[in-house]
């Protein structure tokens, strides 16, 4: 595996990084040049900042207000999507990686914010690599060996398999403190300070860099070979087609002139064919992304890929007539497979900036290791996920003093759907009482591949991707598979039932406390018998007033059900009250029930 540092080696971000603190200071009126950051380069934000506060004698300072206004200034000024910051030939040596069989990562001492808007402005998608490693999780950062532990770790590969590319003193340091082999590169210090700690060797940037270097420890007669082959290629830029034509074959030079026409002609005809063909396919593409833009907001290469393979659902497959132990027997032989199998994907980290309701901001490195989780990707315009509700909360009652937990992960279909309040509304409505996180930019969702609301996504003890399904109708499937990774999971004592940081908002809401109704949902007025019909929705009851707002009674029993009878033992289900202009000749009133967004004619009360 290749472990990639970011600021430096990917991204040359390291002079915007220091202009930015440069800024971050200037707003607190103390004077720094960026020549004062380069001590602290590659320690992570709070001691490139902190660092330089020190040797100022800043009083005061804040470490984390000093890194939110470096993060706000470095993002809106210095690293924009697609800025060109990346390195000429960091594309090209991760491609070769992969080709050649390679995991890559990159582990950086930035926080994952950073990275991400850092991999951005590269052009460099996330999906590119198959772990990233950022600060935000550890304590200890370079030059510290956690960082790139972590990285081997989470990839699967021994740290003497693995080698890091480096550009700071301090990351060569938490390198040789792994005991993993370090390439060095001069885009930050020059040669003299990186040798200090000892790399294996020194290259002038990414771009210097071979594949050669990476599999056998660099052969310096193939690096100039491949170096002065590439200038060879260059040359040719202004070469004319004949010479272009036969750079790579002398005696084709000679032969040219003795060359058919008909030949020629024939490759002209195949060049124009893959031209044109080509140009064609790039514009249908752009005027299909054009017209589908709204859509392609929610596309992802992962996510495409699951809609074409069906994603990983086979967990979940089953025989027809099969018996709950034996489908439990059968889930577990597929989680012993799985775990030997080392291949599996490993959950992404939630973004720290992210907003939380029903509790505090939750990591699975921290708050959910040791827990199966289900990721519910939802958003509260989509009546198929409020449809998805009564299934998880089945399952979380049936398992709730196991180290279970459903978090919520709302991805807005719509811009103003990211809107916290909306969504706080959303979950006292519903009464959803698992951790529930904004993820507004759908970082998840796009990490994942989730290509469809609702989708679950079934997440192992030990941070492992255990499955993913679409849809409604899965109470049975989740049942089985979360009850089945319980069992398999605690066999192997992976397990922890730490609490949770919850802080449910419907205990926080003074609003439900209060009142006597419970998002109430229509109205149904009877003027001449001056009566006023109020569906108090989340009560489940008709509530009966006179025009003045006086109780006079109540219909139903408020207890969540589907059930005709009297006052007080009929049952509803959030219901609502169709508007009326007017009343049975007999004075009694036709309520529908509503269900969902549903209206179901079967279920009908008469009341007096």
């Amino acid at each position: 595996a290749v472990l990639f540092d970011m600021d430096g080696v990917l991204c040359n971000s390291e002079e915007p990084s220091r202009c930015a603190a440069v800024d971050v200071f200037a707003e607190m009126g103390v004077d720094v040049t960026v020549d004062d950051f380069i001590p602290f380069t590659g320690t992570g934000e709070a001691n490139f900042l902190g660092g330089v506060a020190r040797v100022k004698g800043v009083k005061d300072f804040s470490t984390e207000s000093a890194k939110k206004r470096f993060f706000e200034i470095y993002l809106d000024k210095y690293a924009k999507p697609n800025s060109g910051i990346g390195f000429p030939g960091a594309l090209e040596l991760i491609m070769e990686c992969k080709n050649a069989g390679l995991k890559v990562a990159v582990a950086s001492s930035a926080d994952r914010v950073k990275v991400d808007a850092n991999l951005a402005a590269a052009g460099l998608p996330v999906s590119l690599f198959d772990a990233i490693v950022s600060a935000d999780a550890f304590e200890n950062l370079k030059p510290a060996p956690d960082i790139f532990l972590a990285a081997s770790k989470n990839l699967g590969v021994d740290t003497n398999e693995c080698i890091v590319i480096e550009d700071a003193l301090a990351g060569v340091q938490a390198a040789k403190a792994a005991e993993i082999r370090c390439i060095a590169v001069t885009t930050s210090l020059d040669e003299d300070a990186l040798q200090q700690a000892s790399p294996v060797f020194i290259r002038k940037d990414i771009g210097d860099i071979s594949i050669n270097d990476i599999l056998y420890g660099g052969s310096n007669a193939y690096h100039n070979e491949r170096t002065e082959n590439t200038k060879n290629i260059s040359s040719l830029g202004n070469a004319s087609p004949e010479i272009l034509n036969g750079a790579t074959n002398a005696e084709s030079v000679e032969n040219t002139n003795s060359s058919s026409s008909k030949d020629q002609g024939l490759l002209g005809s195949r060049r124009d064919i893959l031209r044109y063909g080509s140009l064609g396919i790039a514009f249908s593409c752009l005027f299909f992304t054009i017209g589908n833009w709204k859509a392609m907001q929610f596309a992802s290469p992962k996510g495409l890929l699951n809609f074409l393979t069906g994603g990983n659902s086979s967990i979940f497959a089953t025989n027809e007539g099969e018996s709950l132990s034996s489908r439990v027997q059968q889930i577990k032989k597929y989680l012993a497979d799985f775990e030997t199998g080392g291949s599996a994907t490993y959950v992404p980290e939630f973004p720290r900036k992210l907003d939380w309701l029903n509790t505090a901001p939750l990591q699975f490195g921290r708050d959910l290791k040791g827990r199966v989780v289900v990721l519910d990707f939802w958003t509260y315009c989509c009546i198929n996920c409020m449809h998805v509700l009564p299934d998880l909360e089945f399952i979380e009652k049936k398992y709730k003093d196991k180290p279970f937990t459903v978090v919520g992960v709302h991805s807005a279909k719509f811009d103003n759907e990211k809107d916290l309040e909306a969504i706080r509304s959303a979950v006292l409505r519903y009464n959803v009482t698992h951790p529930v996180v904004n993820d507004g930019d759908m970082y998840l969702w796009r990490e994942l591949g989730v290509n469809s609301w609702p989708t679950f996504v079934v997440v192992a003890p030990n941070g492992k991707v255990l499955a993913q399904i679409s849809g409604e109708g899965h109470r049975k499937d989740l049942d089985d598979v979360v009850g089945a990774a319980l069992e398999f999971y605690d066999e192997r004592k992976l397990l922890q039932n730490n609490s949770l940081p919850l802080a449910l908002e419907k205990d926080r809401d003074s609003r439900l406390i209060t009142s006597p109704l419970k998002f109430p949902g229509k109205l149904a007025i009877d003027v001449q018998n001056n009566r006023l019909f109020i569906s108090d929705s989340n009560h489940n009851r008709i509530v009966v007033t006179n025009l003045d707002g006086e109780f006079i009674c109540q219909v139903g029993s408020s207890e969540e059900g589907l059930l005709d009878g009297q006052f007080d033992t009929a049952s509803f289900n959030r219901p609502q009250v169709r508007n009326m202009t007017m009343l049975c000749p007999c004075n009694k009133i036709l309520l529908l029930q509503q269900h969902a967004g549903y209206w179901i004619g079967g279920t009908m009360a008469l009341l007096e």
